[in-house]
């Protein structure tokens, strides 16, 4: 079991990696399942909850009349609006084919851009403050106990979700949301690369591991519709929290994150990891790509709602087809980027990537984004499957063996991404449309992919190798 002797309790637990594996990657589905359903049904949570709290003339339409009613915030509640005009504005696209019976209230929806896309970049902003903290704290703790706390702090998270209805506690909710998952991530990347010090082994686990993320953003945004429609708000919140209690029961019996075990390798600095050129182009890279999804999943529902008259359930399944690609490619893809090489991978992720986003605002319903959202899952899998082992690689190589510092820089270039595209996403689709900002996200995929060129063949670094050949001698 060579490499596991870093951290002395992961040595220990070489015999069981299986196991660990399985419990990381049921992390990493109880954080992406809570992470996806709340995008796709935000529009609707407000649009029910908070239509009319402001005195906004709208018009509601049916297939025989039409009506304007002045709602007021004094004399109109949640329960006021659903009787006699919530079936009509919400459920108007069941009607008899009438393309004009949709949500008629088109300028509360533009301004919802706004608000929605704050809410999902609230998580990334409190993950990226979070993120250099917890990477410092895995120095002192080692991995299985910030791994814990992050399960039980998405655990309230995801109670809060379910009993509130206010903006500012869902707000609130996001961002406990987002420390938890920093704990998590960070946590959970860093011991693979321990566990797994194999590059071939390692890229394998990782692709496994991420299939966690993957089949939770499959699930999560059709699950949540689906529930939030037909039982509930509250009830696909309260399943994911029983999920995370499941959890934290198996890391307690796995993990045993009672035990705090610091890790003996030296840390590399921040600012050393920072400033290397290679760690900060694979960066940029994956802030690049949760950009891309991050716009899309703000803006998406939307444009369903404004243009295609898609009823709330149709609203999670929009991205389906990149999932389920995504899946696919990430498993598939493992061997392959390590033959061809993981920088071609991940050059080649993101050309399709560029491609796909420009191609959305050609569908004209929800059929027509199934080729785009697909070849937009191929270039995230082609992109994920190879930059974090790549990630891990470029430690060994050029630094120390110590994966805390590398993963929370991985993340908080995820969080950078996924923070500018819902908040600037939403505010940029109401000044320049749909159609503009998918072709500007568009160019920025295809204008960085040649910088990419320089992963090739990174060299090591020559004051790293003492410490490689010490940790060869131990591990030998």
């Amino acid at each position: 079991m060579a490499g596991c002797s870093p951290c002395q309790s992961l040595k220990e637990k070489c015999k069981s990696r299986g196991l660990i594996l399985f419990v990381i990657t049921v992390v990493m589905f109880v954080d992406c399942i809570l992470f996806s359903i709340v995008a796709p049904i935000a529009p609707a949570i407000l649009f029910d909850t908070e239509f009319g709290i402001e005195n906004t003339t709208i018009t509601f339409h049916n297939a025989s009349s039409s009506s304007s009613v002045l709602l007021s915030n004094h004399s109109i509640n949640e329960n006021s609006i659903k009787e006699p005009y919530h079936d009509q504005i919400i459920n108007s696209t069941e009607s008899t084919g009438n393309q004009t019976d949709c949500y008629q209230a088109k300028e509360y929806l533009n301004e919802e851009n706004v608000r929605v896309g704050l809410l999902l970049a609230i998580k990334a902003i409190l993950q990226l403050v979070t993120n250099p903290i917890v990477g410092k704290l895995i120095n002192r703790t080692g991995y299985d106990a910030p791994l814990f706390w992050g399960t039980i702090i998405m655990f309230f998270s995801t109670i809060m979700f379910a009993f509130t209805s206010s903006y500012a506690f869902l707000c609130v909710a996001r961002g406990l949301q987002g420390i938890g998952s920093s704990f998590t991530t960070v946590s959970a990347m860093g011991m693979l690369a321990h566990v797994f010090p194999d590059d071939a082994e390692r890229g394998k686990a990782m692709g496994f591991a991420m299939s966690g993320v993957a089949i939770g953003l499959l699930a999560g945004p059709p699950f949540g519709s689906t529930m939030y429609e037909f039982i509930g708000k509250s009830s696909p919140f309260l399943v994911i929290a029983g999920l995370a209690l499941l959890d934290g029961a198996l890391q307690l019996f796995i993990l045993q994150p009672k035990k705090l075990t610091p890790i003996s390798v030296p840390a590399t600095p921040y600012r050393n990891l920072l400033m290397d050129p290679y760690i900060l182009v694979a960066a940029v890279a994956l802030c690049i790509c949760n950009l891309s999804y991050g716009i899309l999943e703000t803006t998406l529902p939307i444009r369903m709602m404004e243009t295609m008259c898609a009823p709330r359930y149709q609203l999670g399944l929009s991205l389906l087809p990149c999932v389920v690609a995504y899946l696919i490619c990430l498993n598939a893809f493992a061997g392959f980027s390590l033959k061809i090489g993981r920088w071609l991978c991940i050059l080649l992720g993101i050309i399709i990537q560029g491609i796909s986003v420009m191609l959305m605002p050609l569908a004209l319903n929800i059929y027509g984004l199934i080729g785009p959202s697909a070849a937009l899952g191929i270039g995230f899998g082609l992109m994920e499957t190879s930059v974090m082992p790549l990630m891990a690689q470029l430690v060994d190589l050029r630094h120390t063996s110590n994966y805390g510092g590398i993963y929370a820089i991985s993340d908080i270039a995820l969080c950078i991404g996924y923070a500018l595209g819902p908040s600037c996403g939403g505010a940029i689709a109401k000044v320049v449309e749909f159609e503009w900002l998918m072709i500007i996200l568009g160019i920025i995929n295809l204008v960085f992919a040649p910088v990419l060129i320089l992963l090739r063949n990174p060299p090591g670094k020559e004051e790293t190798k003492p410490v490689l050949s010490q940790e060869g001698k131990q591990d030998s």
